[in-house]
């Protein structure tokens, strides 16, 4: 269920809410489709609603409990080489039944949410560093990123949802 998130009060409740409001947003856009519905793509792009559930999955995977927390890379993308298949994600996602999409990214986003809730603040800083300054991340930042992230593929889900079937709208 989407709830709208808060026009004011802490800040963590509101990057939280905003996350939140866009998770269930690229849910929203994929529910009831059929696995050759969500495979569909529009002419100019390759993108297609299944890849978008598994990238948003790996990503949720990626940031929260692995670079953020340390945590052990998820089952699910342990020993994939990146460098040689960087769009495996939505490349294989079209092999998924519906259900097994929507759950796994249901699911990454249960981790992250842990994640989020065992932190001290906003200004805790990952165990994880980038690759390209060696610098680590504050939670507040890796929550706005992923706020931006799920908010442009939910803008995605939106056009390639009313190619599918019309439907539009929030």
């Amino acid at each position: 269920m989407r709830t709208d998130p808060p026009n004011s009060g802490p800040e963590f409740e509101q990057l939280t809410g905003c996350l939140d409001y866009q998770r269930a947003t690229v849910l929203l856009k994929t529910e009831g489709l059929s696995a050759e519905q969500l495979a569909r793509r529009l002419p100019s792009s390759s993108l297609t609603l299944a890849g978008l559930l598994n990238h948003l999955a790996l990503v949720e995977d990626s940031w929260f409990p692995h670079r953020f927390a340390g945590l052990p890379e998820n089952d699910l993308w342990v020993g994939i080489d990146w460098d040689a298949d960087p769009d495996r994600e939505f490349r294989t996602a079209t092999e998924l039944a519906p259900e097994e999409l929507r759950r796994r990214y249901e699911d990454a986003c249960a981790r992250s949410r842990e994640v989020v809730a065992q932190a001290d603040s906003l200004d805790q800083l990952s165990v994880g560093t980038s690759r390209h300054t060696g610098r680590h991340w504050d939670l507040r930042w890796v929550m706005l990123h992923m706020i931006e992230e799920t908010a442009r593929h939910a803008g995605h889900a939106d056009l390639l949802r009313e190619a599918i079937d019309g439907t539009t709208g929030e």
